[in-house]
């Protein structure tokens, strides 16, 4: 989740751009429109501590080839879309099959040290925001693997790991990100994060794991364009939990509204 800086792809540059400036569109414009080149916006890409990219501020981008595409997409012609969306990878819905969706287990890291037990109530609570509105969803604590909690750990599907960043408050992935990938990190200043509380900012990551996109990535938003990889599943949301109040955002709190909850039911079942 990007509450301290994002990156924005712009008409003239690649910029950083602090939570305080507020975040302006990163406008998709043809090629010869002034956009930075690949390698510019490739540099100023942040890279994150597992060798990924980092993108729309909290979205993982794994490889130097996905991030090509990834740029190829954003300077292309805009393709205006009609809530909750979700990724499409190739123009399919990136999400998990039903088993596995009801199967979804983590680790949380004996790293966090004294936070540890914050950080597993925290995502016991996030993850029971979706597990609510669909009971295909079950996100499975497994204590036993927290002493060895890395994307290593094949006794688990993702980890729950500390970071020391600038960059965001914690990031995710999707379904389809390779395993080497597939960890929550936390930085330390989601204790400090004033009216998104714990709960709701691991809540928005857990979104991504089940393949939910940034609600501002729509047109109706105004701003904050990222891509055009997603797929409507309900009616535009300027209150979801997947949608930066900075970004015309109508709600500070980053709850789940039931727009979203519709969201989750029209992917997944209820």
């Amino acid at each position: 989740m990007r509450f301290t800086r994002t990156l924005a792809l712009a008409a003239t540059a690649a910029a950083a751009i602090s939570l305080g400036a507020g975040i302006p569109a990163s406008a998709s414009v043809e090629a010869d429109s002034g956009a930075p080149s690949y390698q510019e916006f490739a540099s100023s890409t942040y890279r994150d501590v597992d060798g990924g990219y980092v993108v729309n501020g909290d979205e993982l981008i794994s490889t130097q080839g996905d991030l090509r595409v990834f740029y190829n997409k954003l300077v292309g012609p805009q393709t205006p879309t009609d809530g909750l969306i979700v990724n499409t990878v190739n123009g399919a819905d990136d999400k998990w099959s039903l088993s596995q969706v009801g199967n979804l287990t983590y680790c949380v890291s004996t790293k966090f040290g004294a936070r540890h037990d914050d950080i597993v109530a925290a995502m016991a609570s996030g993850a029971g925001l979706w597990e609510a509105a669909s009971s295909k969803i079950d996100f499975k604590y497994v204590p036993s693997a927290d002493g060895n909690c890395t994307t290593r750990n094949k006794s688990v599907l993702f980890s729950v790991e500390p970071v020391q960043t600038s960059q965001y408050i914690a990031r995710a992935f999707f379904p389809s990100t390779p395993d080497r990938q597939m960890n929550v990190l936390v930085d330390d200043s989601i204790w400090t994060s004033g009216s998104w509380t714990p709960t709701n900012i691991l809540g928005h990551e857990l979104g991504h794991t089940l393949g939910f996109r940034h609600e501002h990535t729509r047109p109706e938003s105004g701003t904050c364009f990222e891509d055009n990889n997603w797929r409507p599943l309900t009616p535009y949301d300027s209150s979801s939990i997947m949608h930066y109040p900075q970004c015309n955002g109508s709600s500070d709190d980053l709850s789940m509204t039931s727009t979203d909850r519709a969201g989750v039911v029209a992917l997944y079942g209820n």
